[in-house]
């Protein structure tokens, strides 16, 4: 989805002003957050949820908008300054990786000067891939074009594009589209470091204090233990917002993509990201980090 909407929810914390918060409303994102939207969470901050693609949260966090958003891994260098990492909340996981997909089967080099749709230039999805060309890819692609993700798969089998870098429920729903799965970024990265592969975070702006990032996170990672302890409470707000997805596709979604990184980042999540942001940034992709940038308060 490329727009932008907005859901002000019954507020159950009376008294206190709302949390400006942006998601996707992909099912991972809405089951993760169902609980703390509504109110469930004890003694969290009410949420003022604006759903939007993740290109759109990518742009929102580098203007310095909201107050809390799931953005990309990617982005992280360009916002840790104004942003905090929050522990939790966010997408990592294995054999979740994004997918490069194309009309007829073929390797790398069939890449060669082609022209390929991606979610986002900022997304990690297209880090990964970026990463993979470099190896993958002699001479490199030829252009890059930016899609929401949802029009990709329509986009490649149409022959608008000669390939798409995918990323969500498209891991499970390709084949409808007669597409083929030329490589997995997911499988690459695990075989090239050992370690998860990192794909959302949640961040939240460091004027609210150390205190209330703690809170925050206390709070998202209560929305998730509630999620998984009765998954059905969520399931009509996840369809609600799955774009006419397949309820047992929803269920894959979810599955796939909220894990035990998503309750806590943990050592390995940690290491993931720095990997992630190290490499990139020793290719030239993105700034380095500044020392203790991805700690949290």
């Amino acid at each position: 989805m490329s727009q932008v909407m907005s859901e002000r929810l019954p507020e159950r914390n009376s008294g206190e002003e709302p949390l400006g918060i942006a998601y996707s409303p992909c099912p991972n994102d809405t089951f993760v957050f169902h609980a703390w939207a509504h109110g469930l969470v004890p003694g969290a901050p009410p949420l003022d949820v604006t759903f939007a693609d993740i290109d759109v949260t990518n742009g929102m966090a580098e203007r310095g908008e909201l107050d809390v958003l799931k953005v990309s891994y990617a982005v992280l260098p360009w916002v840790l300054d104004e942003y905090a990492l929050l522990p939790c909340g966010g997408a990592l996981g294995r054999g979740c990786g994004p997918l490069v997909l194309t009309r007829e089967p073929g390797t790398g080099a069939d890449l060669r000067g082609a022209t390929v749709a991606v979610p986002s230039e900022r997304s990690t999805a297209y880090l990964l891939f970026r990463l993979w060309a470099a190896e993958k890819v002699p001479g490199g692609v030829g252009r890059i074009t930016v899609m929401p993700f949802h029009e990709i798969m329509p986009a490649v089998r149409d022959g608008k594009v000669d390939a798409g870098l995918v990323i969500h429920e498209a891991r499970f729903t390709y084949g409808g589209y007669g597409l083929h799965r030329l490589a997995d970024m997911g499988e690459h990265w695990e075989a090239a470091t050992g370690l998860p592969i990192p794909l959302g975070a949640i961040i939240a702006r460091r004027s609210l204090g150390a205190e209330r990032l703690r809170a925050l996170a206390g709070a998202a990672r209560a929305s998730v233990r509630m999620a998984w302890a009765d998954p059905e409470a969520s399931r009509g707000y996840v369809m609600e917002h799955a774009q006419e997805m397949d309820p047992a596709v929803a269920d894959r979604h979810i599955g796939l993509y909220v894990n035990e990184f998503t309750a806590d980042l943990g050592e390995s999540g940690y290491a993931a990201v720095r990997a992630l942001l190290t490499r990139a940034a020793e290719e030239g992709l993105v700034p380095p980090l500044a020392p203790g940038a991805l700690d949290f308060v």
